[in-house]
């Protein structure tokens, strides 16, 4: 049986985190099927249609689909999922919003945040905050997984050339409808998604200060810009830029961690980093025992002066 990848996109465009569910996909066996659920959406679908490695895109086109609403993409998953052996979502904010629903309506057990496929039926994904790896085996009729991203490489955008097919949208739920979103536009790289990525704790005492300090250093590098929990939970950082356990899961090429002691529930969400920089006044901290680079320095001299080396 084929494997089914819910994509994940704004309608305009498809978004990285569903070309890494792809390669997961591939791993399981069979073919690869992609459903784009959406409203004018229909480039989605052709981009869909070129990753490499993709052999079929189910386009379901509706304005009940336009937003995303877990409820109606559930429903929609629903009259697909019983012909598949496999239903993956990328392990994002969206991803494990439907994928609990999909699994409880299809009356099967979901497995989270996978990050290795061992077998057909075998899985491994972390817990207690990435301190453990479970082996999961799995018997269920229709496996209904969350991928971690950061765990598979993504699969080429081009390449392929896979058919589009048009499928039935459902109705319209009304369990739940779209009321309006805020959406913080920045010209900075997506966290999930960018190479470099700068990240600032409690030690930065201030909403100020973490801007005054942190913005130099992520705009000379074209860094996306990071915060602990702790600098989220006493208001220095807006909360989508928690990195954690409980925020977003990061692997960039190189992360910079200033003043963050590094706690398990960030550590979680960020030691798969390729190369680590912290920098931390406390030599007992925590992020020097996963950190490639460390630098006992007060943070408030050593960041401009690392700005102005750069």
């Amino acid at each position: 049986m084929a494997v089914l990848v819910i994509a994940e996109h704004d309608n305009a465009s498809l978004k990285s985190a569903t070309l890494n569910t792809v390669t997961a996909a591939a791993r399981c066996g069979g073919e690869v099927h992609v459903l784009v659920a959406g409203s004018g959406a229909g480039e989605v679908a052709q981009a869909a249609a070129k990753v490499t490695g993709v052999a079929k895109v189910l386009h379901a086109d509706a304005p009940a689909l336009a937003h995303g609403l877990a409820e109606t993409l559930a429903e929609q998953v629903l009259a697909l999922a019983r012909d598949y052996k496999y239903v993956l979502f990328p392990a994002t904010a969206g991803g494990k919003n439907v994928a609990p629903r999909v699994a409880a309506l299809l009356d099967v057990a979901p497995i989270s945040d996978v990050i290795s496929v061992l077998d057909p039926d075998t899985f491994e994904r972390p817990i207690y905050a990435g301190n453990a790896i479970a082996t999961v085996q799995c018997e269920e009729p229709v496996k209904v997984l969350t991928v971690r991203t950061t765990a598979f490489d993504a699969a080429a955008a081009v390449g392929g050339g896979a058919q589009v097919e048009s499928i039935p949208a459902v109705a319209e739920g009304d369990k739940s409808s779209f009321v309006g979103q805020e959406i913080v536009k920045s010209d900075r790289p997506e966290l999930t998604a960018a190479k470099i990525v700068v990240s600032g704790g409690r030690a930065l005492g201030s909403s100020e200060k973490f801007e005054e300090v942190l913005v130099p250093l992520a705009d000379k590098l074209g860094a996306a810009i990071g915060a602990s929990r702790a600098a989220v939970d006493a208001g220095y950082a807006a909360n989508d830029l928690q990195v954690g356990q409980t925020g977003k899961i990061v692997a960039p090429e190189l992360y910079v961690a200033c003043g963050i002691s590094g706690a398990i529930q960030h550590l979680a969400g960020m030691k798969d980093s390729k190369v680590i920089v912290a920098i931390n006044k406390d030599e007992e901290a925590p992020i020097f025992a996963v950190a490639d680079y460390g630098l006992v320095a007060d943070l408030f001299e050593a960041v401009p002066q690392l700005v102005k080396e750069l």
